[in-house]
């Protein structure tokens, strides 16, 4: 942050002014607007599919309830891919609309165009709406069932009870869900780029990149930290007096069988984010794959060089972050006095994921360059050391996924009991062998869970790796986004594929993470 703040108060006064008067204007009027759609279809998607599936019973409920965490293995970039296909003038939909409706060509009818602030907000919204639904499901599983009979006994419709009761109680958990997408759709430069909606994100990478006008860069990001900020606050706002205390144990809310019609329509309400946010796209990039390599076309040696490059970066982060994590929340639990300075540093060492990748780019170009130039000095090599190993992406991404592995580790030693450690000390064994023997074996499925997220989003991760990569570095999701700048989606597809394949993963953790839960009738 400080070297951000340098490069851009460092810079000439007429960066500013050229900035003010023809970047920042459009950029942040296009971010503000993206950023108020897409959270509230967020909200609407998340909150209204969390609410049927938790009191509704109907055909395929079962299925739905962790099918609509689907979308979460789509990256936006790749969901924006497959649409601009698949939403073509001359593609699959537009033309089986115009030949179910005795049209023969575009110019008698074509649907509005994609590449336009509505498209952007509805891809963004349908690929990000699981954050809120995640945290909305587990608040309305758990909230007591007599506070929603009470409200009817006295005179509220199901409606009513559910805007006076239930929704202003879940407000702690959609401000997390509403502040994580809102981040998502900050960071995100892909699916922006591809719909043609010029964001900060995408003001910072072409200032950068294109102009060669790095202090610019620095100034746009400077104006996007206000952004996250004011994102930050509003979920610490919105998390406020958020503890409820009980004297017992609440029954939970009983879903209501629905029957008849009112039966399939909640359930193809429910199921229809699912049809746009993931089988849409995932059934397009198996048959484009499919089609490929029917055809011969194979898998080009550079597309196996990004998948090797791509694992390669995936690993050292994972290792990288996930020792970092342990580090921290060790650090926490060493020190268990009243005041605890390692907790406010743990919490200080997990802002990474508020940042932009862009902006954290910029913000270690600097002290990474000078650090290239002191290591190239001591050991008398020339070029940049630290920037052509990767060693500086790896730090990024370790910094912006730190939060991941923390939380976890976290969680897992709050499980463990003091007198475990306790017994551990007085049997002779020093701290560093009781955290060998005693507290990592009893932590390997934390670890586990923070490794497979941090990995998995590693793989994902587009804004820092096309900032920070060394020279002639292709990981899957640059490959993809080079093929989307080209118009040549054959092998993007395959790109595409396989980092959804890989994003199916914690996905799939989380569901069953989440089944466990409601099978044990425990709170989430």
């Amino acid at each position: 942050m400080l070297s951000l703040a340098w490069l851009a108060f460092g810079a000439d006064l007429s960066h500013w002014t050229h900035l003010a008067q023809h970047v920042l204007p459009q950029a942040a009027l296009n971010t503000a607007v993206l950023l108020a759609g897409v959270g509230v279809l967020v909200l609407l998607i998340g909150t209204g599919c969390a609410w049927l599936v938790t009191v509704c019973e109907f055909p395929g409920r079962r299925v739905l309830h962790w099918a609509l965490l689907l979308p979460l293995a789509m990256p936006t970039y790749i969901v924006a891919f497959a649409y601009l296909d698949l939403l073509h003038p001359i593609g699959p939909v537009q033309g089986a609309i115009r030949w179910a409706l005795g049209f023969d060509s575009p110019r008698q009818f074509r649907l509005p165009d994609l590449r336009s602030m509505p498209g952007a907000i509805l891809v963004l919204g349908f690929v990000l709406y699981p954050y809120v639904y995640m945290t909305a499901r587990a608040m309305f599983m758990t909230q007591p069932a007599h506070l929603m009979e009470a409200a009817r006994t006295l005179g509220e419709n199901a409606a009513g009870a559910f805007f006076r009761v239930a929704l202003p109680l879940a407000r702690p958990a959609l401000a997390v869900g509403l502040s994580l997408a809102l981040l998502e759709t900050l960071n995100d430069i892909g699916a922006s780029e591809f719909l043609g909606i010029q964001t900060l994100t995408v003001a910072v990478y072409t200032t950068w990149i294109a102009r060669s006008d790095l202090a610019g860069a620095a100034q746009i990001a400077c104006a996007m930290l206000v952004v996250v900020v004011a994102l930050v606050l509003l979920e610490r706002h919105g998390r406020r007096h958020q503890r409820f205390g009980s004297a017992q144990r609440m029954r939970a809310i009983e879903p209501r069988r629905l029957h008849g019609a009112a039966a399939w329509l909640a359930c193809m309400a429910a199921a229809l984010p699912v049809v746009i946010g993931f089988i849409a796209p995932a059934l397009y990039l198996l048959w484009e794959t499919a089609k490929r390599l029917r055809l011969g076309g194979g898998i080009s040696d550079g597309l196996l060089a990004s998948l090797g490059n791509t694992l390669a970066l995936a690993a050292g982060v994972t290792v990288t972050t996930v020792a970092a994590g342990l580090v921290v929340a060790w650090a926490v639990r060493s020190q268990g006095s009243t005041i605890n300075p390692a907790r406010w540093q743990a919490r200080a060492a997990t802002l990474g994921y508020a940042l932009p990748g862009t902006v954290l780019a910029i913000g270690l170009l600097t002290p990474a360059l000078g650090l290239d130039a002191l290591l190239g000095s001591l050991l008398r090599q020339e070029g940049l050391p630290l920037m052509s190993a990767g060693i500086v992406l790896v730090v990024a991404c370790a910094i912006r996924f730190l939060a991941m592995p923390v939380g976890g580790i976290e969680a897992g030693l709050a499980r463990i009991p003091p007198a475990l450690e306790q017994a551990s000390r007085l049997l002779g064994e020093s701290a560093a062998g009781t955290l060998r023997r005693v507290h990592l074996p009893l932590l390997r499925p934390a670890i586990a869970a923070g490794a497979l997220l941090v990995f998995v989003d590693a793989m994902k991760e587009l804004p820092a790796t096309l900032l920070l990569r060394p020279a002639n570095f292709d990981t899957l999701a640059t490959w993809l986004y080079a093929e989307a700048a080209r118009g040549t989606y054959e092998e993007g597809a395959i790109a595409a594929l396989a980092i959804v394949a890989a994003g199916l993963l914690p996905v799939m953790l989380l569901a069953r993470n989440g089944l466990l839960v409601q099978a044990e009738g425990l709170p989430e």
